[in-house]
């Protein structure tokens, strides 16, 4: 395969844009799955693997809410990273971190040492933030009807390890892991070893030519010069609808986190089997992903703006049915999560191709980092606050403000029509 895309260098006539996005978009579906697979599996496994190290429900959680906060603090450097250098060694990069971050889980679960695992959990979302990264080069070559289509393809083929993760990794992992000489827990963050590698060694080897470098014709010496992290927030904040962009990934970022992170906790307490809730955060997984190209298909053809709307009271429905579910009834715990993370998919989707469309193609690495930062932290904070609410009130309380909390996402898709409406300009 790799001979073949070699075969045909970029200033072939034969080499169109077409072409290249094709082979950008089947590379990127190669990794992100494998590496969807690890981050899903590891945050499955999180809660689990802290709470029985330490016994502590803020601490479980504050453990598996690193996981969005490696991701905030990769993604600024990330994408600074690859503007000078290109997608392809960034994604590398960012995959390797992760591998290295689950190994310092596996060693967290064999000593029972809680900091390793908080260090381990910490790497695994560079992971994260590396997946979040790789929806943006699915974008950097897709003409601009078809740029949300693009990234909801790319959010989809993630699916295939994010559904598959948390399964396997609660339900599937542990005999290996027995057999091996390793604890029951280990056996999830070996398998994201594994995976990271698998998707670090697939862009290594596969993406070429680098989408990134191709789109604004840089080789990351000439290219022109990418705006400073300062510069990019001053840029997000004076393009209001860049702003709403930012605000709908962040809102469903943080809603999604909020409810996701305490809910095996929760179904714990109802006496479910570790491969039950596995499950569940896996069909929770499905409505975040599966219906992504046709969320993209639809960002396409319907105004963004709309589209952030939705995903504000879908995301609001979802709260407010997770928040009416007990600890026994999986079921509403289910639906709950599903809609929870089908609003996630319609606010990321929407988001992310209202600020690609934005900026320009040398603009976009670093202005990307600036909102993949400005999600992150979102997602890191209502991880934080999940359990610190949980402890003092209830999981029904946080999932119900959580769903409140997704409202604003509906007074922002107002913005553009009324500014429309009025005849005045939107930025």
């Amino acid at each position: 395969m790799h001979a073949m895309i070699a075969a045909v260098p970029p200033s072939s006539p034969a080499a169109t844009q077409e072409q290249l996005q094709r082979r950008t978009l089947f590379t990127l579906i190669g990794s992100v799955g494998p590496a969807g697979m690890g981050m899903a599996g590891g945050f499955a496994a999180t809660t689990l693997a802290s709470r029985e190290i330490v016994d502590n429900e803020s601490l479980a959680t504050l453990a598996a809410t690193m996981i969005s906060i490696g991701g905030a603090l990769i993604a600024v450097p990330l994408s600074q990273y690859m503007g000078r250098r290109g997608r392809r060694p960034g994604l590398r990069i960012g995959w390797t971190i992760a591998s290295i971050g689950a190994l310092f889980a596996v060693l967290a679960v064999e000593t029972s040492t809680y900091p390793l695992l908080v260090l381990g959990t910490l790497g695994i979302g560079a992971g994260n933030g590396t997946n979040l990264a790789a929806r943006y080069a699915a974008a950097d070559l897709a003409p601009e009807d078809r740029r949300a289509q693009a990234i909801g393809v790319l959010v989809w083929a993630a699916s295939i390890g994010s559904i598959l993760g948390p399964t396997v990794a609660l339900g599937l992992t542990e005999p290996p892991a027995k057999w091996l000489g390793f604890e029951p827990l280990s056996g999830p963050y070996l398998m994201a070893i594994l995976v990271f590698v698998i998707a670090a060694t697939v862009v290594e080897i596969f993406l070429h030519p680098d989408p990134l470098l191709t789109a604004t014709g840089g080789d990351g010496v000439t290219a022109p010069q990418r705006p400073n992290l300062k510069e990019s927030f001053r840029r997000i904040a004076s393009n209001r609808l860049a702003v709403i962009a930012v605000g709908a990934m962040a809102v469903g970022q943080g809603v999604m986190v909020a409810i996701m992170t305490v809910t095996p906790l929760h179904m714990e307490d109802g006496a479910h089997e570790k491969k039950i809730i596995g499950f569940v955060i896996s069909l929770h997984i499905v409505g975040m992903y599966l219906f992504a190209p046709a969320v993209g298909w639809l960002v396409d053809r319907l105004p963004s703006s709309l589209i952030v709307g939705i995903a504000g009271v879908t995301l609001f429905i979802g709260g407010e049915v997770a928040s009416r579910a007990d600890a026994q009834d999986r079921n509403g715990v289910f639906l709950g999560l599903f809609l929870v993370g089908l609003g996630w998919s319609f606010a990321m989707i929407s988001g992310s191709s209202l600020l690609t469309s934005a900026f320009s193609a040398h603009e976009r690495a670093a202005v990307q980092g600036a909102a993949d930062f400005t999600m992150t932290t979102a997602g890191a904070a209502a991880g934080l606050a999940s359990g610190v609410v949980v402890e003092v009130s209830s999981y029904h309380s946080l999932s119900h403000w959580a769903g409140v909390a997704a409202l604003a996402l509906v007074a922002a898709a107002f913005y553009p029509l009324v500014m429309r409406s009025a005849g005045l300009p939107t930025r």
